[in-house]
């Protein structure tokens, strides 16, 4: 049986095994008790599992004295953008994210707008083995509905103030597209035809049934690199089923890797908004160098969008995110945006009038290797209480698992907040020594 994983970044695991509806109706219920009773605002991906999983959500929240607003199958953005523009007192994203269909899960929001931040979440957290007070029949909450909310998120990329939408449209872009059959097709076609595109649309059935492993890892996106090249379009993108994060293949039919989403948007984004750049450990070195040419720093944080949000409106940075093709645009909202991505990296590819492969190929280029060890969670303290003594000749930054400096390299060791794994990620100057140390640490570790 798999671990239900709690963590900072909500409730996850494998529905019907470890996420029943029992439990969700039952954390449903704490966090309606946990936001003072008030609207909660829930939206989902379009997992098979989401109509189940909204149902026990919703049972759980107004059982409790919650008036739920149902958004449908919309990117969690969206979500997270709809509670900060209302009244409500939080919300919740039912989406396990990159993660395989059999998977589903339920992010908490506050009434801010944002993921939980972590004391927040560790408050909640600790709630859950309180009894739950239900609300009399006379206090049980409503259901209300709200199908405009991705229109509305459109309407706030296009009304970015750096963002010259007409420049854009008068450049015609012929755009692939592949949603993998997530709730993308609900926002990203819509967003990219009213940017004056052609769009070609592949997996955009938001059916649940992914057309290919979900996560927009350059393996993962065989279909689309082809079909780049064989319409001979200026561009492809791709999303996860919550559409969070954003993959870039370029004009020759190449995936050029999820980091150069949010490395592109970096330049075009300084250089219209001075500031520094928030991301977090396990992304590139080349935020470091774009930054020094626009005379700005990079702050680096734990991974977790909600540790780069926090961060970016504490410095009110204009620009950040996780190399992980998650780019945060203030300016719409402190949460990772796909949708908002395309229309940055769209205004980018107008401004310089140049393919993309060009612009890409300016960014200085490290090289990844990310490989993970799945193992019995019981397992998991063991192995990381082992990277120390491997590594004791290297300066080690514990920020948020362990990352190891070393000369035009790191390596960065850390347990998964979603799944019962050990992540290891290595950055350096050639692809050939990433992939040996990233073996040379896994054997280690094994």
């Amino acid at each position: 049986m798999s671990k239900l994983m709690v963590s900072v970044s909500g409730v996850r695991g494998i529905f019907g095994d470890t996420l029943t509806p029992e439990i969700a109706l039952r954390y449903a219920a704490h966090f309606g008790i946990f936001s003072k009773r008030g609207k909660i605002i829930v939206g989902r991906d379009s997992r098979v599992t989401g109509q189940a999983m909204f149902n026990a959500i919703t049972a759980g929240l107004m059982s409790v004295g919650c008036n739920v607003v149902d958004l449908g199958i919309v990117s969690t953005p969206t979500v997270l953008l709809a509670v900060e523009e209302s009244d409500a007192s939080g919300g919740i994203s039912i989406t396990a994210s990159h993660n395989a269909a059999e998977w589903n899960a339920m992010k908490f929001v506050g009434e801010n707008g944002m993921f939980l931040f972590p004391e927040n979440a560790d408050t909640f957290i600790n709630s859950l083995d309180k009894s739950v007070d239900y609300a009399g029949w006379e206090q049980v909450g409503k259901l209300f509905s709200n199908p405009e909310s991705s229109k509305r998120h459109i309407d706030k990329i296009l009304h970015i103030p750096y963002l010259d939408v007409e420049k854009i449209r008068a450049k015609n872009f012929k755009v692939v597209l592949d949603c993998v059959n997530g709730a993308g097709g609900m926002i990203a076609p819509e967003l990219l035809r009213s940017l004056g595109c052609e769009v070609i649309e592949i997996n955009c059935e938001p059916t649940g049934i992914f057309a290919h492993v979900p996560e927009p890892l350059n393996k993962n996106l065989a279909e689309l690199e082809k079909a780049v090249a064989a319409h001979k379009a200026d561009l492809g993108f791709a999303t996860d089923p919550d559409v969070d994060r954003l993959s870039v293949v370029d004009e020759t039919g190449k995936c050029i890797g999820e980091e150069f989403s949010l490395l592109l948007a970096e330049k075009f984004i300084l250089a219209k908004r001075k500031g520094d750049i928030v991301t977090n450990l396990s992304s590139s070195m080349a935020s470091e160098d774009i930054a020094a040419e626009f005379g700005v720093k990079v702050h680096r944080t734990k991974v977790g969008e909600i540790n780069v949000g926090k961060k970016m409106k504490e410095l009110n940075s204009p620009v950040g995110g996780e190399g992980n093709g998650g780019i945060i645009c203030p300016e719409v909202h402190y949460t990772r945006d796909a949708p908002a991505g395309m229309a940055l990296i769209l205004g980018y590819l107008a401004e310089r009038n140049q393919p993309i492969s060009r612009l890409a190929a300016e960014i200085p280029h490290y090289y990844f290797a990310k490989d993970k060890i799945i193992i019995d969670p019981e397992e998991l303290d063991n192995i990381m209480a082992k990277v120390p003594e491997f590594f004791a000749a290297h300066s080690l930054d514990t920020t948020d698992g362990i990352k190891v400096l070393g000369e035009k390299f790191w390596i960065h060791i850390r347990k998964s907040g979603t799944e019962p794994i050990i992540r290891v990620y290595v950055e350096s100057e050639t692809k050939e020594r990433s992939e040996q140390i990233c073996k040379e640490t896994i054997e280690k570790l094994m």
